[in-house]
């Protein structure tokens, strides 16, 4: 990221694959909302399609990372959303899966080994119903994009004014 970013959000997923492409429209949905009410100074939004050096890459060298994609879990609650928080730790192992072949776990371990952690990293998982080919969102799932752009732009905003709120917080 360039130097002036403090802060960037990534939507990481496949937009083709119904419900793994929520990163990507709630990145969407932030830019929609950005143009009648900014984004915080240093902050920037970006989509990857999981690849962890695209994502070390994005978050590389920022004090907050905050990172949407969808998970699978077994059983499964569809537009349930999950809230992890990592600061300075090694992450550990959760019962949800990304739908990528190398996921944001293998990400966050070798950003940790290479010591490119952001400052803090905050995910947002969110679990899906359908990863099939096909465009559009299951309705559980887009039922919680509004939610999740306002969430993290409240995310942002509190890190931005120095207020951190709790490190894992679970969503229904």
């Amino acid at each position: 990221m360039a130097e002036a970013t403090r802060m960037v959000v990534i939507g990481v997923g496949n937009e083709f694959r119904h419900d793994d492409g929520v990163g990507w429209t709630v990145i969407a949905r932030l830019a929609e909302l950005g143009t009648a009410c900014p984004l915080p100074p240093g902050a920037a939004l970006a989509t990857c399609d999981g690849d962890p050096g695209r994502l070390l890459g994005l978050w590389e060298d920022t004090e907050l990372a905050v990172v949407i994609d969808a998970a699978y879990t077994e059983p499964s609650s569809p537009g349930r959303v999950h809230r992890l928080v990592l600061e300075s730790a090694r992450p550990a192992r959760t019962g949800t899966t990304s739908s990528h072949g190398l996921g944001l776990g293998e990400a966050i371990e070798l950003s940790s080994v290479l010591g490119r952690l952001p400052g803090r990293l905050v995910v947002y998982a969110v679990e899906g119903a359908d990863r099939t080919l096909g465009t559009g969102l299951t309705e559980p799932v887009a039922a919680r994009v509004e939610e999740l752009a306002h969430a993290v732009r409240e995310e942002l905003t509190r890190y931005g004014s120095g207020t951190k709120p709790d490190k894992r917080e679970d969503r229904p």
